[in-house]
């Protein structure tokens, strides 16, 4: 598939058959994840592939007080338990504080003072993306979506993560095969238009039209 047919199917899929995924997409997305980039090269990510049902089940048991209840399932939380696979991928903080403390970097100490924003969540976000795009470019269906806050300690012990800290996990990814259309909670894509890249491109500075 083209690159720039990847970047237009790629949406949010909530709905998946029971069709198992081959174990090779999920290794060559987890491969191309390796290849985003990152400040300093620090490379300040971690995945915790969950793609066996009982490890499956746990985390959307941990991340779901629906998920407990099957009779509470609302249609979102229906369709995404279908996906036969979950990627959490969690950022690593501590890479990159110490990995510009190093003497190339110029920084003494390990202060997070130094740092514009948070580039471990920010790089660890930019390898999702590509793993996202891995799976439409192999045909299959993935939605990434966040952790809620309340439920993040029970989502951190039933990966095996520490209570607090590093690795962070930054949300979650379902994979699978999707569901017809129709079938499952609808995104708001499909009730909001998109907004053409002409109307938030600014050339010069922001506020002048891109023809302007």
């Amino acid at each position: 598939m083209e690159f720039s047919e990847v970047v237009r199917r790629r949406r949010m899929v909530r709905s998946y058959t029971d069709e198992p995924v081959d174990p090779a997409v999920v290794e060559r997305a987890l491969e191309h994840a390796t290849r985003a980039p990152s400040a300093g090269f620090s490379q300040g990510w971690a995945f915790v592939v969950l793609d066996r049902p009982e490890d499956v089940r746990r985390f959307w048991t941990a991340s779901s007080d629906a998920a407990a209840t099957p009779d509470g399932r609302d249609t979102w939380l229906a369709g995404m338990m279908t996906a036969p696979v979950v990627v959490v991928p969690c950022s690593v903080k501590a890479a990159y504080l110490d990995r510009y403390a190093e003497p190339d970097k110029g920084w003494t100490d390990r202060s997070e003072e130094r740092w514009p924003m948070p580039f471990w969540d920010l790089d660890t976000a930019m390898a999702a993306l590509l793993i996202l795009q891995t799976v439409t470019d192999a045909g299959l269906g993935a939605c990434f979506f966040g952790i809620v806050p309340d439920r993040e300690l029970e989502v951190r012990r039933a990966l095996g993560l520490p209570d607090a800290g590093d690795p962070h996990p930054i949300g979650a990814i379902t994979i699978g095969h999707p569901a017809p259309r129709g079938t499952g909670a609808s995104g708001s894509a499909g009730r909001r238009r998109r907004t053409p890249w002409t109307d938030v491109a600014h050339r010069g500075r922001f506020g002048a039209g891109w023809d302007g």
